[in-house]
């Protein structure tokens, strides 16, 4: 079963087929995606990589900690799954009246 990756304190010039490169050294990779922000389209940072099985993705994470990619030392750890955030609140911006 696949498993997947949490990759932070990325280089916002890393890409995605950058980061899949770089983990295939570990084994096959599934997927891997690099977070944009949705307004300019820059790199958040961070990204996430899924592996095809835990072996790898173990071997994955001790292989990468801590390391450097593309002139940054990168975080790896397994992915959390995400957490549930409260609804936005409807409406826009008060006038104060």
């Amino acid at each position: 079963m696949a498993k997947r990756l949490y990759v932070g304190s990325l280089s916002y010039s890393t890409t995605e087929d950058g980061l899949r490169d770089a983990f295939a050294q570990a084994g096959a990779v599934e997927s891997a995606s690099v977070i944009t922000d949705k307004m300019t389209g820059r790199s958040k940072g961070f990204g996430f990589v899924e592996m095809s099985n835990d072996d790898e993705a173990t071997k994955a994470i001790e292989m990468w900690n801590g390391k450097e990619l593309d002139g940054r030392k990168i975080i790896v750890n397994e992915a959390r799954p995400m957490e549930a955030r409260p609804p936005r609140r409807e409406g826009g911006f008060s006038r104060g009246f």
